[in-house]
């Protein structure tokens, strides 16, 4: 899998007023107020979280323009379609989640300011970009992962400057790259994976990707974003693929 470096066209936006930026602010926000849950509770879960002993953790959805990404006619700033998303693939020697596609992110330090500081420090460990040129949108509730016993705060940021990121940490990352909104809108990339394992049966949402298959955690908040956004295109969840342990 390659590693992504940054787009070769001058055409990286500040966030840009009245376009797909504002509503994906105004979407964070409501959710945060909300007080609803991000992610429905559902037999997708194989453990129970322990509230007494779980840790507190971050995950950096950052969005950016992809690279050949063209300015609009209207100079209204870009459309979902000229986004992508930073990922990474975390290494098969992990002992939670091993070779499966994250966002960057990790747990939150007694030094990290809020969650925000902790997604950027992480991501700057994990992939190597300048936290300088990302701009925090905000963060959504948070999330439970019950396997790892982590509480995870999405952190929904924008690439205003890019910088070139990389797997910085072969023990921790295997590739960086960054995949098109477009194409994990595009129903033809839709599928539900399935994990069965000791009599449970676990589905969760799927993107089938050029790099990887994405699925699990990941593709639930990516799946609960689009939704919420109003960005999900139908698409036919019993098509089901065995997910990729």
């Amino acid at each position: 899998m390659p590693n992504s470096e940054p787009p070769g066209t001058a055409w990286v936006p500040s966030p840009p007023v009245g376009t797909v930026y504002d509503d994906l602010a105004a979407w964070v926000r409501a959710k945060a107020a909300s007080g609803s849950a991000l992610v429905r509770p559902g037999g997708w879960q194989f453990a129970t979280l322990d509230p007494a002993t779980s840790r507190r953790a971050a995950v950096l959805v950052l969005f950016g323009v992809r690279d050949g990404a063209e300015p609009p006619a209207d100079a209204t700033g870009p459309g979902r379609e000229d986004l992508d998303i930073l990922f990474l693939m975390r290494s098969a020697s992990l002992s939670n989640h091993p070779g499966q596609v994250a966002f960057p992110g990790g747990a939150i330090d007694p030094g990290d300011a809020d969650e925000g500081a902790a997604a950027l420090r992480e991501a700057q460990e994990e992939t190597g970009l300048d936290p300088a040129g990302v701009d925090i949108v905000g963060m959504l509730p948070e999330v439970g992962l019950p396997v790892s016993n982590f509480l995870v705060t999405p952190v929904v940021a924008w690439w205003t400057e890019q910088s070139p990121v990389h797997a910085v940490d072969a023990a921790e990352s295997e590739a960086v790259f960054r995949c098109p909104v477009g194409l994990l809108l595009d129903p033809d990339h839709r599928r539900t994976a399935v994990v069965r394992r000791d009599g449970f049966v676990s589905r969760t949402p799927a993107f089938v990707t050029p790099d990887a298959v994405i699925w699990g955690f990941t593709a639930l908040l990516l799946d609960a974003m689009f939704d919420g956004l109003g960005w999900t295109r139908p698409w036919d969840r019993s098509q089901e693929i065995p997910a990729p342990l």
